[in-house]
């Protein structure tokens, strides 16, 4: 059975989340199909009642892709409510290089990408450092709250 993997998100500001992620995990926002200026001209030309698209959805990207074909597609759902709880679910960016690289090269891995998400709305909640057992990682937010980890 063949089968593609998409990663759906629920969020508030769609547009926000592309940016923050594409950056987070060197994706590229998803271009609309071939012959479309936008996705929302996508979906008029598919049938997709207008009824049942919201003010702006599909004018701006709302899903990022890997350029290299990899990783699934992410897909930003604008829904109404905010997130409420924990996530069930996160991210673990895997920036270090794993156990085979020194701790401390695998420190400043993690710090030089958690400086970089900080810039792009991301913010710290904790460090963990614990070098007796040869770990650091930090935990994170993205701009509407959700939680993920590099390590």
């Amino acid at each position: 059975m063949e089968m593609t993997v998409q990663l759906t998100i629920d969020c508030s500001d769609p547009q926000t989340m592309v940016t923050f992620w594409a950056e987070a995990l060197g994706y590229v926002p998803e271009p609309p199909p071939d012959g479309h200026a936008t996705w929302r001209a996508h979906w008029a030309a598919a049938g997709v009642p207008e009824a049942e698209l919201p003010a702006g959805a599909g004018d701006i990207p709302e899903s990022i892709v890997d350029p290299a074909g990899r990783g699934p597609r992410v897909w930003f759902q604008q829904v109404p409510e905010p997130k409420a709880a924990k996530n069930r679910w996160h991210f673990d960016l895997k920036v270090g290089g794993g156990p085979n690289v020194p701790l401390d090269a695998r420190t400043q891995r993690v710090r030089a990408a958690v400086e970089r998400l900080v810039k792009a709305g991301a913010t710290v909640q904790r460090i963990r450092d614990e070098p007796g057992m040869g770990f650091y990682a930090a935990a994170l937010q993205d701009p509407e709250g959700n939680e993920f980890d590099v390590v």
